[in-house]
């Protein structure tokens, strides 16, 4: 992660605790073939995969202190219940959500623990549902924000947890890769 943007947020995030805890020590370059991998030297990996002054994080960890600074300022954030809804103000703009019913069966009928959604009203709204969000899908179509503009594109990204043994560890360390088993017109990275 490129710390420019807590810098701007939070110029002390450090003295806050962000948790931005390795530094990158070394970007290695990999080529990968399907028996063996060899290390190329790092002028030939581009310069926008060069990582000094970056940091590597769990995204996860990052998230939640942010959810606690913005708390801290005062803003209201309700995980583990979904917009089920938009709501709109009388000229048409967007004035909150409206959560989920909770407590209801697989019949689609209230249980004994049913409570409604409830209606979350807010001079702003920050819709952070992913790129394939229904309400963002409404949004779109109710106020044309695709309209003259080109389609989306979507990938998938991948993450694997892996569990070494100390000593193979090197904190810090980024490693880019290319080669087998990408094919030919693909290129490697968390991009893909």
């Amino acid at each position: 992660m490129d710390p420019r943007a807590l810098n701007e947020l939070f110029p002390d995030w450090q003295a806050r605790g962000a948790p931005l805890n390795a530094p990158v020590s070394d970007d290695r370059f990999m080529l990968l073939t399907e028996s063996s991998s060899y290390k190329l030297p790092n002028f030939m990996l581009p310069a926008c995969f060069r990582n000094h002054g970056n940091y590597v994080i769990s995204l996860g960890n990052l998230c939640r202190w942010l959810g606690q600074q913005a708390e801290g300022l005062g803003v209201e954030i309700f995980p583990g219940f979904a917009a089920a809804e938009v709501l709109f103000s009388d000229d048409g703009g967007v004035r909150g959500v409206a959560t989920g019913d909770m407590g209801v069966g697989r019949d689609g009928k209230p249980t004994a623990v049913y409570q409604p959604g409830m209606e979350l009203h807010a001079r702003y709204t920050f819709f952070a549902e992913g790129c394939r969000g229904h309400l963002g899908k409404q949004l779109q179509e109710r106020f044309k924000l695709r309209q003259g503009r080109d389609p989306q594109v979507h990938g998938i990204g991948l993450k694997e947890l892996w569990e070494i043994r100390p000593g193979q560890h090197q904190k810090g360390l980024v490693v880019h890769t290319a080669g087998w088993p990408l094919k030919n017109d693909t290129y490697g990275g968390s991009f893909m």
